[in-house]
C-alpha cells in the first residue's frame, strides 16, 4: 500500500467519531498501545493504534490475522522474521506493511535509546485480535 493510501485510510478513520480505547497487547515488554480510533466496513474491522516501544523493548513473537499498515513516528523499530534475522530497520518516517497470516512469525525491538512510536491502521477479518502470541522460535535464544 503507498503512503498515499495509508494515509488517507488513517484519516478516514480518525474522522470517525469513536471513543478511544486502551489496545490489547501481545507478550511483550515494554510496549503501550492506545487505540485511536476503531471502525467496521463490511467484513473488515480498521483499527487505528499508537505504539509505544521503550528503549530495549520487544513486541515478543507474534502474527496479524489481518494486515497492519504502519509509519514510524518517533525513533527507530529493528524487525526480526521467523528465522531471528533483522528483515528491516524503520527510522521516523519510513512505513512498514506486514503480510497477515500465521506464516509471517515476526518480533520487533526498539534497540534505541529513545522510544520508538509507530501508528498503525490494523485491516482485520471482523472481531480479530491485532496480533496473535506465538512461542518463540529456538533462534530466539540467540537474541
Amino acid at each position: 500500500m503507498r503512503l498515499t493510501h495509508f494515509l488517507a485510510l488513517a484519516a478516514m478513520v480518525m474522522a470517525l467519531d469513536v471513543a478511544p480505547a486502551t489496545a490489547s497487547a501481545t507478550p511483550s515488554e515494554g510496549v503501550a498501545g492506545e487505540t485511536l480510533a476503531e471502525a467496521r466496513i463490511g467484513d473488515k474491522d480498521y483499527i487505528l493504534t499508537r505504539i509505544t516501544i521503550a528503549p530495549g523493548g520487544t513486541t515478543g513473537w507474534h502474527y496479524h490475522d489481518g494486515e497492519p499498515y504502519g509509519i514510524i513516528t518517533e525513533g527507530t523499530l529493528t524487525h526480526y522474521d521467523s528465522d531471528c534475522a533483522i528483515d528491516g530497520i524503520y527510522n521516523a518516517g519510513d512505513t512498514l506493511i506486514e503480510p497477515s497470516g500465521s506464516g509471517y512469525v515476526h518480533m520487533a525491538r526498539n534497540l534505541g535509546p529513545v522510544p520508538m512510536v509507530l501508528l498503525a491502521l490494523f485491516v482485520n477479518p471482523v472481531g480479530s485480535p491485532l496480533s496473535q502470541e506465538v512461542p518463540a522460535p529456538d533462534c530466539a535464544q540467540s537474541l
